[in-house]
Order: structure tokens, then sequence, then C-alpha cells
């Protein structure tokens, strides 16, 4: 099986300077660009810039992780993964909400794709029009988060931003509300989630960013009864965007 899901990653990467810049110049949904460290950046100079024009986070990576990442030894030095859906705009949350208010998820450095596919698909079935997430220091939409969303990933809008905390500005001339999950805050239940509303997931170690947190008007905190003090980020985000479904619908709680 891990076999099989190496293989599946693999076909959405492309290796060798013609074929990556044959794809930025397409401008083809790139979800990152790995460049070789130590490598000669003269050769790599017009892919550089091409990937920097285009937004397209770049990473630096040793000669074994690309061929790892490329399963062979000729890459050129670089390599490119292809995101496996496309990204959607803000317009296209805009569009899907319509005149309902808007309801949407953030997602503030989730780095395991796995999770973001999980967000992603409880988004979907809660009713969010869309989840945002920043260019850098986060998953994307991977074969491998798309693959966790069961399908989610292709027809939820998903939106990758370069600055999440102006996007939260975006959002607040929206009058949208904005909540976060983390500790220390009022219980997940005694909020207001019947306007306007967004909800931010923080990353798995570290949970919110202080500049992220400090955007939210309100902390929503689930209760913690046992030794272990956190949750998986994306139970966290569901349980609670499951309460925010709960009071958009109307469903009285006994």
């Amino acid at each position: 099986m891990q076999h099989r899901n190496e293989t599946e990653e693999r076909t959405r990467v492309l290796a060798g300077r013609n074929p990556v810049m044959e794809a930025l110049r397409c401008r083809e949904e790139l979800e990152s660009l790995y460049i070789q460290s130590g490598a000669p950046k003269g050769p790599l100079g017009a892919i550089l810039n091409k990937a920097r024009e285009s937004g397209v986070p770049i990473k630096e990576v040793t000669r074994e992780k690309l061929t790892q990442l490329t399963g062979i030894d000729t890459h050129q030095g670089v390599a490119a993964v292809l995101s496996a859906a496309s990204y959607s705009q803000m317009e296209d949350i805009y569009a899907r909400a319509g005149e309902e208010p808007l309801f949407v998820v953030l997602c503030d450095e989730i780095e395991d794709p796995h999770n973001l596919g999980a967000i992603i698909r409880t988004a979907e079935a809660c009713g969010a029009h869309g989840v945002i997430i920043p260019k850098r220091h986060s998953a994307g939409l991977t074969a491998a988060a798309v693959k966790a969303s069961a399908g989610a990933a292709v027809c939820l809008p998903v939106v990758r931003v370069s600055n999440l905390v102006s996007t939260m500005e975006e959002l607040k001339k929206r009058n949208v509300w904005i909540t976060c999950a983390d500790m220390d805050g009022e219980s997940w239940c005694s909020l207001d989630f019947t306007g306007g509303v967004a909800l931010v997931i923080g990353s798995e170690g570290k949970g919110v960013s202080r500049l992220v947190r400090e955007q939210c008007d309100f902390v929503a905190s689930l209760p913690m009864r046992g030794q272990i003090n956190s949750l998986n980020a994306s139970v966290a985000g569901g349980i609670i965007l499951y309460e925010m479904a709960r009071q958009r619908l109307g469903i009285k709680a006994r």
C-alpha cells in the first residue's frame, strides 16, 4: 500500500529543467518547486525567477531528497510537484455563498496533507463555502490531500493566499466574525455562529500562530478531561464545524 501511494505521488512530480520550465510557462498548478541545495543557480536562474513571479513556494533540499521525490537520479537538481486539484479564487467562495452569510475555514499552517484533506472533507459536509490555506508552510492539494478529502477538494473551493492575516481583514469587511480553535478560550458551544463566520484551525504542533490569533474575534476551546491536552487538528476542527452547522441550520440542542 505504501509503495502504491508513493507511486501515485510521483505521477504528480516533474523532474528536470525543461519539463519544470514548460509547466511554469503553461501556468500549471504547482504545489512547490524543489531545488537541490548547493547546485549552481545559474542554469536554474530562469526557473527560480519564473517560480517567484508565479508565487510558487521554493524549497531547497538535498540531492538524495530529490532522487527520492522523483524516483530518478537524472533530475538535474530541480523538480516540481503538480497540484492534484485546481485552486479557486476568493470570488468563487463569495459566489458559492450567494445570499447566505459567509461560512469559511482557514487553515493556519496545517502541514499534514491527510489532516488538510480531512478538514476539507468535513468543511464541505458542514456546508462551508470554502477553505483558505497559506501558500507557505502549509500542505497543499497534493494527491494525498485530495484522496483524504474523499473528493471534497474537487467540489469545494480551496483558495491559496499569500497572507492569511490580510485575507482575514478582507473577510471582516464582509461582516465575518472569526473564531480560532485554541486553548484558554470560551466554550465552543457558547458562541454564536449564526451569521457570517470563519473558523481558524491551527497547525498540528504549534496551534494558531500569534499574528493570526490576534486577528480573531473569539477563541473556542473544547473540554479536555483526560491526560492528553490536545486533539488532532482535523478532529478539533470537525467538532466546532458541526456546532457551526447545527446553529446555522437552526437545530435546537436538547
